[in-house]
């Protein structure tokens, strides 16, 4: 019960909190990867190249070749786009998996790496058809060795947004 509740309240707490809320009532009015993407966006928040390099826009590193350096103005469109390149790279990485569920490990990778998330429980219960996943996925909210609040939230929110049991 008390998972539920928590699940809940993620759910409100960023329905009211995001752009969508003005023009919608709910999130869960808007088609997934949609929901996706706001949940990146209202986590990451825009990034400032010259205080977050090597990161820009909503998170994302700079790689080897593209033209971002240090001190890059990047405008939101431009965040937006590059928000959805990766996370559609991230969300092919998984395509063996459910397309939902393709969809939520592609919003993890996006924050942890998917690296990290192939090596993971949560990836393997998935694989395996195991749908009780809520422990091993929040289990990712560390942030340097220690449980990190605002991590476990935004866990939460990713799954109560994107997760079918």
């Amino acid at each position: 019960m008390r998972k539920i509740l928590i699940l809940f309240m993620a759910i409100v707490a960023l329905a009211v909190t995001s752009p969508a809320f003005a023009a919608k009532k709910s999130i869960m009015e808007l088609p997934p990867y949609e929901r996706a993407v706001l949940i990146i966006k209202h986590h990451e928040t825009l990034h400032d190249s010259r205080r977050h390099w090597p990161y820009l826009g909503y998170g994302h590193r700079k790689l080897p070749g593209e033209k971002y350096f240090r001190g890059y103005k990047m405008s939101e469109r431009e965040a937006d786009m590059l928000l959805r390149k990766d996370l559609n790279k991230f969300i092919g990485i998984f395509n063996d998996l459910r397309p939902m569920d393709a969809l939520l490990m592609g919003v993890l990778s996006y924050n942890i790496g998917p690296g990290a998330v192939k090596k993971s429980s949560v990836y393997r219960k998935l694989k395996a058809g195991d749908r009780n996943i809520y422990k091993a996925y929040t289990a990712h909210c560390k942030y340097k060795g220690r449980f990190h609040k605002g991590l476990y939230k935004r866990r939460c929110q990713e799954l109560a947004a994107l997760f079918i049991p």
